[in-house]
């Protein structure tokens, strides 16, 4: 089957379809096994879609390990340029920043290359996620069987019509089997139950079909196919999407916040790990269940991959993994053919004091906080 309901843009469209393909596969794989559910298929798939990007993960906690080093230098350096505006301080901090970046073997954007090869991943399985049938061949076949053949819904008088006028055109037009499809597959149980009522010789092939839709998007009792309802079971998705979102920033940013009240971009980080989660809470109130649910399973694969990055990273010789972040920033210097950095033997042999120095502060802070 060609499913022409696929998200096409000329970048994420093919990143899109290689994750519906691996979507669809691992719902294919779970039915030979007699267990059809897209809930089941969304946890799967992004478990399987983090260790794929737990490359672009470890070197992203290789960046933030390195930061969390430099942290103290990087705070001395601000709070000796704190309230200094002139050209002439600003310039030389920038330059006493850059000497510390390139002391670690190491620069300011060093992180940024890893979410830049990430957003686009991230975004095309957003698209996946916003229409699954697009992507899974059984869930797409059910709208067919509703829409297609003489007795189908398409085949009745004035159909365009009369889905206008009831649904409007807020998630497509119903001029073909595929926009319609796109359409239906946001109505809620409600509108079901409508068009049964709009299209009376076609109820029972809808009642019929319906029916197998909710039975794949039923996980534990909640329909992923719909928003989610304030009061009912549902309204578990949008709180557990905030739960796990705040649990997971706040394992990533955890030993972070050190000098809090010196530093402004770790006060703005704290308030957007307050904020983001609730938001998030919000948004997936409005957005079928099977998004949030996705949100979620995707918060606690973070915060799992998280806290067992943490337990090998904190095993690490800080000492070694620094002068091996400097040799592989020299070899890309040689390359180019620029002259090697060097860390001073000052800095080498205070790599360890500079990190306690950090645990102590971060102690600190926490026995405040108490």
């Amino acid at each position: 089957m060609v499913l022409l309901t696929q998200y096409n843009g000329s970048i994420l469209g093919p990143i899109a379809k290689v994750l519906g393909w691996i979507f669809n596969g691992i719902f294919e794989l779970t039915a030979n096994f007699g267990i059809l559910n897209i809930g089941l298929t969304i946890i799967l798939f992004t478990v399987i879609i983090k260790l794929i990007m737990l490359p672009l993960t470890i070197k992203q906690m290789k960046f933030s390990k390195m930061s969390s080093i430099m942290n103290p230098e990087l705070t001395a350096l601000q709070k000796k340029y704190k309230g200094k505006t002139d050209q002439d301080s600003m310039l030389k901090m920038q330059e006493e920043q850059k000497a510390i970046y390139e002391k670690y073997g190491t620069s300011p954007t060093g992180g940024c290359l890893q979410l830049i090869l990430q957003m686009p991943i991230l975004f095309a399985l957003y698209r996946v996620m916003q229409n699954i049938p697009a992507y899974v061949g059984t869930v797409k076949s059910i709208f067919i069987n509703m829409l297609s053949g003489e007795s189908g819904l398409m085949a009745q008088n004035n159909f365009v019509t009369i889905m206008t006028d009831n649904f409007g055109t807020l998630h497509g037009d119903y001029s073909t089997v595929d926009k319609t499809i796109d359409a239906m597959n946001y109505f809620s149980a409600a509108q079901w139950q409508q068009l049964e009522e709009l299209f009376p010789s076609c109820a029972a092939v809808i009642s019929e079909n319906v029916d197998k839709l909710f039975g794949m998007y039923n996980f534990f009792g909640i329909n992923l196919s719909v928003n989610p309802e304030l009061m009912s079971i549902s309204v578990l998705i949008p709180v557990l999407t905030a739960l796990t979102q705040w649990i997971s920033m706040k394992t990533v940013s955890g030993k972070n916040t050190a000098n809090m009240e010196d530093n402004p971009a770790m006060k703005s980080m704290q308030t957007m790990n307050t904020i983001m989660p609730i938001m998030t809470g919000f948004i997936a109130l409005s957005l079928p269940s099977a998004l949030g649910l996705y949100w979620i399973a995707t918060a606690v694969c973070q915060t799992v991959q998280q806290l067992l990055l943490n337990v090998y990273f904190n095993k690490i010789d800080i000492d070694e993994f620094v002068q091996k972040n400097v040799e592989k920033a020299n070899n890309k210097r040689k390359k180019k053919g620029l002259p090697p950095n060097t860390i001073s033997a000052k800095a080498n042999t205070n790599t360890k004091k500079i990190q306690q120095n950090f645990v102590n502060s971060l102690e600190e802070t926490r026995k405040k906080n108490l």
